[in-house]
């Protein structure tokens, strides 16, 4: 995968990270850390410069996010319970998870948005209960763009120090990016080998 990035980022240049970025939020299991990690890689080597393509990536990033957010925002509960409810196994998510996600975003607001760009697990998913509460669109993409453009300089700037640093950094990089992937994929497995769903007693129990 990681050549196959490469490729792409040599060939489309900013357009390729734009691209790519918004992909990875999109389609998740595409790794962010790879892809602005070797941009970073790149700045080391001369070929690309940090703040166009802190700019780039930032900008893929909140693509991404607002096609998750405008699907909440549009799709709407009684359109999306139906789906989370019958397969929401496979995501080991419940309508009351919905929910309960939904309710502490409207009590906390854009913070949380912002606050969770920097988590692996929840930076993409936070986007359906922003949509779901109709938060405001540009406050969204305001705040999503600022906690996005952090994130990604931190992976820039690892990704300089690794090429400034090894001569085959990008091979060090694939460790990282497979140590990432694989850590992800097994707290996955367990969260779905232990899921039980909760009965609709403890649900009204427990509420929204």
């Amino acid at each position: 995968m990681t050549e196959w990035i490469v490729r792409l980022i040599e060939w489309g240049g900013y357009w390729g990270i734009i691209v790519l970025m918004a992909l990875e939020n999109i389609f998740p299991p595409l790794p962010s850390e790879a892809i602005m990690g070797l941009g970073g890689i790149l700045v080391a080597r001369g070929a690309m410069q940090f703040w166009p393509l802190l700019l780039a990536g930032t900008l893929g990033t909140v693509v991404g996010n607002y096609f998750w957010f405008l699907l909440g925002d549009r799709f709407g509960y009684q359109r999306l319970e139906p789906l989370v409810r019958r397969w929401g196994r496979w995501l080991t998510v419940e309508w009351h998870d919905v929910e309960r996600a939904s309710h502490f975003l409207r009590r906390h607001g854009q913070w949380v948005v912002f606050g969770l760009r920097f988590s692996p697990f929840f930076r993409t998913l936070i986007s359906v209960p922003a949509g779901l509460s109709h938060m405001n669109h540009a406050r969204f993409l305001v705040f999503t763009a600022g906690g996005s453009a952090i994130w990604n300089a931190l992976l820039i700037l690892g990704g300089h120090w690794l090429g400034a640093t090894l001569a085959d950094a990008e091979r060090w990089l694939i460790y990282l990016t497979v140590a990432i992937g694989a850590g992800t994929l097994v707290v996955y497995l367990w969260r779905l080998s232990t899921w039980k769903p909760r009965g609709p007693v403890e649900q009204d129990a427990l509420g929204p």
